[in-house]
């Protein structure tokens, strides 16, 4: 009896191991998984060619058929948001630079094959700097330590509500966006430079 015991208790055991193996393994596999996703977040930057429309798309036939939408010349931004962009904006580079790259930072909320805390945690840092670099170039503050005014942050406003405006422009969009939020943890900006571009680089 007692060997016999000995025996299931042996057996329980190897089951368990072979279980906690088995799920150890599904816990690395998904990490791996997550880390590589939030090293494409990070990796992933406007170009001086998205800034100056060297390779536009054409007008998407039915931009809105899908949650992710049309992005023709995979620069990461959806073409109906870049084309309204540049219509917009013709004359100044700076601008669309830095609503290119906000543009950028939203999508990502629309395509991530792994979403949970780790990679949305990293797609709204990248959002986080994009809108501090429209702030920062579009609405400079008087001195690095001065406050903003309320007319500079409408100001602000303004410019990040015109891309939320195209970029979450069905229920749907909204919908997954809101879907997309519930995985928030904390975040922080994913690197000291708040631009892409470099606005120096841009006389407009």
């Amino acid at each position: 009896m007692f060997i016999k015991i000995l025996k299931w208790g042996g057996l329980a055991i190897l089951v368990g191991y072979v279980a906690l193996v088995i799920y150890r393994g599904f816990v690395l596999n998904g990490q791996d998984k997550t880390n590589a996703q939030v090293a494409k977040i990070h990796n992933t930057k406007l170009t001086l060619n998205d800034v100056f429309g060297k390779n536009l798309p054409p007008p998407p036939a039915n931009p809105d058929a899908t949650i992710a939408g049309v992005d023709a010349n995979r620069n990461g931004v959806r073409d109906d948001v870049e084309l309204a962009i540049f219509k917009e904006y013709p004359n100044s580079a700076r601008t669309r630079a830095v609503l290119l790259q906000y543009a950028l930072a939203l999508q990502m909320e629309m395509i991530q094959t792994v979403v949970n805390t780790g990679t949305v945690n990293a797609v709204i840092g990248e959002d986080s700097r994009a809108g501090t670099c429209i702030a920062d170039t579009l609405v400079p503050r008087k001195s690095p330590e001065s406050s903003r005014a309320y007319s500079d942050i409408e100001k602000i406003d303004a410019y990040t509500r015109f891309v939320d405006g195209k970029q979450f422009n069905t229920v749907e969009r909204k919908a997954a966006k809101d879907e997309f939020y519930n995985h928030l943890g904390s975040y922080s900006n994913s690197s000291n430079l708040l631009c892409d571009i470099d606005a120096s680089l841009l006389l407009n």
